[in-house]
């Protein structure tokens, strides 16, 4: 299995063994906007674990830029739920626990559930020119499941995911889910990292997913959908020493939509 890519963000109020490496270069559009993707990437990838405090003036130091635009990113991540915040204290990773893993992938199903159904009437609305496209984040993310390379796996899966959710529904459930399944690699990431099992832990049904997508089978996708949410809650619950029983209650069995429409 490859190693993990270099650690590349703030590991704050740390012994020095676990000091971060140089972070790499920010690309993104602002400034502030690039402080919030690489502080969200490091705890999506496990890097900056739950309970990890640090104040502006570190993080600004860490990444080499102005506090004005760190500041202003900190608060957007904390405004979405992602940090903590005390007055005159800096700032906190939140401990998320088994109850909120179990919230998170309960809100994803219900979604994606809603989602599918929608299909039976907003058939037209699928730009199905964004398959290949999709194809590629697909087999990009297979492939980094099947390795158990947890760095490129969660880029990998955010962007198939995001793109799939882009594909069939509305703007506002997309952004929804997007925030979702980043808070579902910060609970599940930590667990993963450093184990030498990790590719036994992550679904890689990307590209058998996209086999039914493509033939526009419907009821399959949607099956494969739900059941991925209850393997995930399974494996987490291996990871974690707690159980998935009686989660997902109410999806033993998908309540069909009319024959008419089980196609795509």
């Amino acid at each position: 299995m490859p190693s993990d890519l270099p650690p590349s963000g703030p590991r704050a109020s740390q012994a020095a063994e676990t000091s971060p490496a140089q972070p790499s270069p920010l690309r993104r559009s602002s400034l502030r906007e690039q402080v919030a993707g690489a502080m969200r990437d490091e705890m999506m990838a496990g890097r900056l674990p739950a309970g990890t405090h640090f104040t502006v003036k570190e993080i600004a130091e860490l990444y080499g830029v102005s506090a004005t635009p760190v500041r202003e990113a900190l608060l957007d991540l904390t405004a979405q739920g992602l940090l903590w915040t005390e007055h005159h204290r800096g700032f906190t990773v939140p401990q998320l626990g088994w109850a909120d893993f179990v919230d998170i992938v309960e809100a994803r199903t219900l979604v994606s559930d809603g989602m599918f159904r929608r299909l039976a009437v907003h058939l037209k609305a699928i730009d199905w020119q964004r398959l290949p496209s999709l194809q590629r984040r697909a087999d990009a993310a297979h492939r980094a499941a099947r390795a158990g390379h947890l760095d490129v796996l969660v880029g990998c899966d955010l962007r198939f995911w995001g793109e799939l959710a882009g594909l069939v529904a509305n703007e506002r459930l997309t952004g929804y889910l997007d925030w979702l399944r980043v808070q579902y690699w910060i609970f599940a990431a930590p667990y993963l990292r450093g184990r030498p099992d990790i590719a036994d832990y992550c679904w890689s049904g990307h590209l058998e997913l996209m086999e039914h997508l493509v033939a526009k089978d419907r009821e399959t996708v949607h099956r494969m959908l739900i059941d991925y949410n209850r393997e995930s809650l399974r494996q987490m619950a291996a990871l974690c020493g707690e159980s998935a029983e009686g989660t997902l209650i109410g999806y033993a069995d998908i309540l069909p939509i009319p024959a008419q429409r089980d196609s795509l």
